[in-house]
């Protein structure tokens, strides 16, 4: 059956249009539009063989999602290519290769109805491996030298973008503990908050109130809702403590910079290091997200995601963890997609 019902030509447009903010800044103009050319060509002619094929048995959703698969692969791929040095005279054709062995192998997948983590790790796989060859068809041609083809066989645009993804989540963690600590303010001992809001002299609670009243510093500046999601993994009490403190507003000279820093190096100090068991949060994480959807809900509300975070949560639903991702990176996309709904 043709999917008809499926509008490729303005699903491809989309596509094309997105790729304009996520090609590489130190691409110049004709680079940028090679990427954006491939992507959104490719994704065309995708999209019209699936809705015109009477002889393939998708539907609309299923061929969505073939396509999308084809514009993302086109995306980091043409990427890949690019930065490989490969002469431009030879891209079209690795991209051609690349396309057709996306194109065929998603048909065979999804016709045989395998898993969607599954069918995502079997098109890396032929994605990576058809890369390979070509440029190793292009050294044994005397084009490129065997330099060059390793050069470009170690291009992972997808693995780099993951890369900057963690980088970045970590740079914001450090600024905004810096942000709060560094506030040019005079240091003074905070006094514990009793239940009804006093605010009593100094007691050998101190510490762990200057503590709690360090974290309420950095609660005020973030989203109420990622909030409460922290605080309820709180002890109640601390909880109650954490809130009343957020409400001062002479929190910042009451707690001081001195005590601040102080509070924050023990508070990093005393995090619980990683553990095998860390990945399996996430997992359990995303399931429990999951549970609450089919697996075609899923697969539109994916989307828009990256090939990666397809891959984390459809492996998840495996009870598997997928190790290409950091858990550190793992655990902040689960919190987007929870989020994001």
């Amino acid at each position: 059956m043709a999917a008809k019902d499926f509008d490729y030509e303005n699903f491809a447009q989309n596509l094309a249009a997105q790729a304009q903010e996520l090609v590489p800044a130190e691409f110049s103009p004709d680079e940028k539009q090679y990427v954006i050319n491939t992507l959104g060509n490719f994704s065309m002619m995708a999209g019209k063989a699936l809705a015109e094929d009477k002889n393939l048995p998708f539907d609309a959703e299923t061929s969505t999602y073939i396509t999308q698969i084809i514009a993302e692969w086109s995306f980091h791929k043409s990427v890949d290519v690019i930065r490989s040095g490969i002469p431009r005279q030879h891209w079209d054709s690795i991209m051609q290769k690349i396309a057709y062995t996306i194109f065929e192998v998603a048909k065979q997948a999804f016709s045989q109805k395998m898993p969607n983590d599954q069918i995502i790790e079997i098109i890396e796989h032929h994605v990576n491996k058809t890369y390979v060859d070509a440029i190793t068809e292009l050294k044994n041609n005397g084009i490129i030298d065997e330099g060059l083809m390793e050069f470009a066989a170690s291009q992972s645009n997808m693995n780099k973008m993951a890369q900057e993804m963690q980088q970045q989540a970590q740079e914001q963690a450090q600024a905004q503990i810096q942000n709060t600590a560094a506030e040019d303010l005079p240091a003074q001992n905070l006094p514990q908050v009793t239940a009804q809001g006093a605010v009593p002299a100094l007691t050998q609670n101190a510490s762990k109130a200057l503590r709690l009243a360090t974290v309420a510093m950095l609660f005020k500046r973030m989203n109420q809702d990622r909030v409460q999601t922290f605080l309820d993994k709180f002890d109640e009490n601390d909880a109650q403590d954490v809130v009343k403190y957020m409400k001062l507003p002479d929190l910042t000279q009451r707690v001081g910079v001195e005590n601040a820093m102080r509070c924050l190096q023990e508070i990093k100090m005393n995090l619980p290091k990683p553990t095998e068991l860390a990945p399996m949060r996430v997992v359990k994480k995303i399931k429990n997200f999951a549970s609450k959807y089919s697996e075609k809900e899923l697969e539109m509300m994916l989307i828009k995601e990256r090939i990666g975070v397809k891959r984390l949560v459809f492996t998840a639903l495996e009870d598997k963890y997928y190790e290409k991702i950091p858990p550190k990176v793992a655990s902040i996309v689960a919190t987007h997609l929870i989020n994001s709904v």
